[in-house]
Parts: structure tokens; C-alpha cells; sequence
């Protein structure tokens, strides 16, 4: 007879069930694991014969064979072991059967029969969730799982505990949720001495998730201003967290179980590599552009960044997901974030400063930020010229709203936009407003359209720059307060897309 437990085979965010069939049968002693495993779960039938041996019991002398199905999915990863411990004491009866099969477990076996944490317990709960079954996992993963409150978690110390709990002798609690993550002190806006338009411009960037490029002499403050970013940005929804949580979770990025409200905010460095950026590698993990939805991605010294990389921000920031494609893995991750992009105007950095003027102007600047190709940048939404300030102005005293006034406006504006499109699936910011919708909710009246037909006269506008000028004129408006979008409202959209340099 065959005994069954479940597990999962991790597809990007998604957890595909997999049955784990182990039969005992007569013949040489052998203990095989087929159905396409890698090396991590070949080399679980060691450990799971190590700890049994440590727990005394004795593997009979007969075959055993352990089926991973569908045995045309890769199987990878060390949480294996557990569901395939559990199946072999069912084989065995020494745990019921009919118990196992209605157990999705993961988790690592040490020798000793301890069990060690893995990534993916989130989405594991998600999909045991789906197929009603009990979620079996090692404790420090229990946490992590139990946000799932639609699934039954059990979190074990060890394999002894397991045999314990399936046999009646001391069943193991639930477990809980881990705690959320207490929020760092944010660095405040008016830290920040001048720069009010960049603020202005981070500003309606976290009001509707607009995309934002920041150009400056170095030292004007680009960096110091998107390090404020966190402290205007509103906390992540339930969905959002759980979104969001899932991925980290694949990552390895979940600390004791506990998760956070706070939206992420990743910052590579421009010698990252295509895989760190998009994801990939041998398991297709997420990149940066993953580990950031629904929150935000700096990437400081843009133009550094390879070209090939800054491509392949193209799709992603225009569809808010990235299909990993290799020879061994096809995968898909959400990918909804804000990009915001610093960039010096040159090679040398000071082509726009007046009192240290670059030798090679204009010829450096083109040179440099001909590094960033005309259908990227016409994905930002906003660009903003960040000039440098005068140290006589460093001891003034500190100017502008606190970032806690403009959280407060930021998240007034995004539960409008919320409340905007409750009833629109796959719509939640006004970034992610196109056609109909689009056409919808940014009505400008003649006298805007009649300065956007100028501006397109002049600058050659495109129709993606048509579209985003919309869109953040409708954030602008909704941070106002005002139901029209109105003249003053479509000017400033427009001064910030131009940003001082020309529509591509």
C-alpha cells in the first residue's frame, strides 16, 4: 500500500502542490526518491534514514521508493525532508495514514531529527489554505505561516515531536502569528534644507507611486532626499503586506515569523548584475525589482547602472511584473514599485554648477546621460533638477513641512485614489490608471488641453508623455483636494515631465 503526504514546489510567489507517494516493497534494501529532484532532495534520503536512526527506528530491509508527483516538475530545495520523512512513518504505520494525507508539511531534518527553518512558508500556507489542508512546518517557520489565517499551522521542534503529535501522545498547539516589525525612526523631510521642489516632487511620487528621476551636482542632496522617502510613504494594506510578505518570504528576508507594514525601499548599487536587479539565477529567485513592490526602488548613480540592465526596466515598470525566463525555469513575480533614479548632469558632475563649470560641456553631459535610452526615460514621470545648496544656507533654520504632514497628505490622497478604483480590479493607484480608466478619471478642461497641445507642439511629446502628464495632474488634483483637474493642476504635471530636459 502506498502512503501519501503533500508538500510544495515553489514557481515564483506561486506553491504548486506536490504528493509525496512512498511505497515499501520486497527486494534489495534500497531507499530511491524519483520524480525530477535536485541534489538537496536526492540527498534527503541521508538525512531522513540519520534521523530515524537517531529516534530508533530502523529502516526495514525491503525497497523503499518515494515518488515525487507530477514527476515532470523540478523539485528543489532541502523542505523536502520532512514531507518525506512523514510519508516513510506512514509506509512504516507508525504514524496513521489517513492523518498524513491531509497534511501539506515543509521543513529542513537535521541529523538528530531536528527541524531547521526554510524559506516559503507563507505561500506554503497560502496553497495548504487552498487544498484545506493542515500546514506542518519547524517552529521558527510557524510564525511566518500562521498570518494565513485561513490555514491550520503546526509548528514542531523536532521529528520526535511529529510522531507524537500524529500518535496522540502530546499534540502540538497552533501556532501563532509572529509579531509586526516596529517601525525605525524615519529620517524627517526638514532635515532637508531648501530643495522645496524636490520635496514637492517626492511628494506627489508617493502620492500615486509616479515614477521620479532626480538630476544634481553631487553633494546637492539626492541621496539625503530619497532616504526620506520611507518616512511619507503610507503603510502597506493587509493585502499589500501579505503581497509583498510572500515574496520576502521566498527570499529569506522574514525574521522570527514577524512581518511589516512598512513599505520596502531597496537600494542596489550600480555595480548589481542583471540577476540581482530582474531576478534569476539558478532558482530564479526575485531581484530588486521584486523584493521592492508596493514600495519603492532608489537606484542611486543611475547611469552607472549597466546598460543591459537599465533595459530590462522597461517591461516591468510599464506592466508591474517580470517573467523570468530560463532554460531550467520559466517564472512570473509582481513587480508594482516606484522607481526613483538619481543621476549627476555628467561624467565630472558639475555641468550645471556655474561656479565649478565642466570643461567638456555640453559634450560630457550628452555623453553621460546618453546612458540612459530615450524609451527608459520617458517612463518617468516626474524629473526634477536638483541644484546645490550655498553652505551660508546650511544654517538656516529648517524650512518646509514635516514628513509627517506630508505622510498625512500622501495617504489623504491615496484613499481617494483607493476609494477611485475600489470596484476596478487590478487598479489601486492612479499610476496604474490607462485607456478608459485613464480617459475617466483625467478629464482636463480646454484650457489644459490647450497647454498640452503646446507643450507637444514644442517638446514632442509622446503619447506615453501625453498619458503620465494625465495621470500625475490627476494625483496632483487629488493631493489639492479637488474633484476637477484644472489648469494649475496639468502645469505643474507638465513643468515636472520636462524637468529641464527635452521630451524624448
Amino acid at each position: 500500500m502506498v502512503a501519501r503526504a503533500y508538500t510544495v514546489a515553489f514557481e515564483g510567489v506561486e506553491a504548486r502542490a506536490v504528493e509525496v507517494q512512498c511505497a515499501v516493497t520486497p527486494g534489495m534494501p534500497a531507499f530511491s526518491i524519483v520524480g525530477l529532484p535536485d541534489k538537496a532532495v536526492s540527498e534527503a534520503r541521508d538525512r531522513v534514514r540519520t534521523a530515524l536512526s537517531s529516534m530508533a527506528i530502523a529502516m526495514p530491509s525491503r525497497r523503499i521508493t518515494v515518488n515525487l508527483s507530477p514527476a515532470d516538475l523540478p523539485k528543489e530545495g532541502s523542505h523536502f525532508d520532512l514531507p518525506i520523512a512523514i510519508a516513510v512513518l506512514a509506509a512504516l504505520e507508525i504514524i496513521p495514514r489517513d492523518a498524513v494525507e491531509g497534511t501539506t508539511a515543509l521543513g529542513e531534518l537535521s541529523l538528530d531529527g531536528t527541524l531547521v527553518p526554510v524559506i516559503g512558508a507563507l505561500p506554503a500556507a497560502m496553497a495548504a489554505a487552498a487544498d484545506n489542508r493542515m500546514l506542518l512546518c519547524p517552529r521558527a517557520s510557524g510564525g511566518e505561516a500562521a498570518w494565513v489565517g485561513a490555514a491550520q499551522v503546526i509548528g514542531a521542534d523536532t521529528l520526535a515531536d511529529v510522531v507524537r503529535h500524529y500518535t496522540g501522545q502530546a499534540l502540538l498547539p497552533c501556532a501563532e502569528p509572529g509579531e509586526v516589525a516596529a517601525a525605525p525612526v524615519g529620517r524627517d523631510l526638514r532635515d532637508v534644507k531648501g530643495q522645496e521642489r524636490a520635496k514637492r516632487a517626492l511628494e506627489i511620487a508617493a502620492a500615486g507611486r509616479h515614477h521620479l528621476m532626480m538630476v544634481g551636482t553631487p553633494g546637492s542632496g539626492k541621496s539625503m532626499l530619497a532616504a526620506r522617502l520611507p518616512g511619507i510613504m503610507p503603510p502597506l494594506t493587509a493585502p499589500e503586506a501579505l503581497e509583498t510578505s510572500m515574496i520576502h518570504s521566498l527570499a529569506g528576508l522574514l525574521s522570527e515569523g514577524g512581518i511589516s507594514r512598512d513599505r520596502p525601499f531597496r537600494e542596489p548599487h550600480h555595480t548589481a548584475s542583471m540577476a540581482a536587479i530582474v531576478g534569476g539565477g539558478r532558482r530564479a529567485a526575485p531581484g530588486e525589482i521584486s523584493l521592492a513592490h508596493n514600495g519603492v526602488l532608489f537606484m542611486d548613480e543611475f547611469p552607472e547602472f549597466s546598460r543591459p540592465v537599465l533595459e530590462t526596466l522597461r517591461q516591468p515598470v510599464e506592466t508591474g511584473e517580470v517573467i523570468i525566463a530560463r532554460a531550467n525555469a520559466h517564472v512570473k513575480y509582481p513587480c508594482r514599485f516606484m522607481l526613483v533614479a538619481a543621476a549627476n548632469p555628467c561624467k565630472c558632475g558639475y555641468m550645471s554648477d556655474p561656479a565649478r563649470a565642466c570643461a567638456r560641456a555640453p559634450e560630457c553631459g550628452n555623453d553621460y546621460m546618453g546612458r540612459i535610452s530615450g524609451p527608459l526615460l520617458d517612463r518617468f514621470d516626474l524629473r526634477v533638477e536638483v541644484p546645490p545648496v550655498a553652505f551660508t544656507d546650511l544654517d538656516l533654520p529648517a524650512s518646509g513641512d514635516s514628513s509627517a504632514a506630508v505622510a498625512a497628505r500622501v495617504c489623504a490622497a491615496r484613499a481617494v485614489q483607493q476609494a477611485r478604483f475600489a470596484s476596478t480590479p487590478g487598479l489601486r493607484l492612479n499610476a496604474d490608471a490607462e485607456g478608459g480608466a485613464l480617459e475617466e478619471i483625467a478629464q482636463p478642461d480646454a484650457e489644459s488641453r490647450a497647454l498640452i497641445a503646446r507643450v507637444a507642439e514644442r517638446f514632442g511629446l509622446t503619447a506615453r508623455g501625453y498619458h503620465r502628464i494625465l495621470r500625475v495632474a490627476r494625483t496632483i488634483a487629488d493631493l489639492d483636494g479637488s474633484d476637477a483637474m484644472c489648469q494649475p493642476h496639468v502645469a505643474e504635471a507638465v513643468s515636472f515631465r520636462l524637468g529641464g530636459m527635452k521630451e524624448t
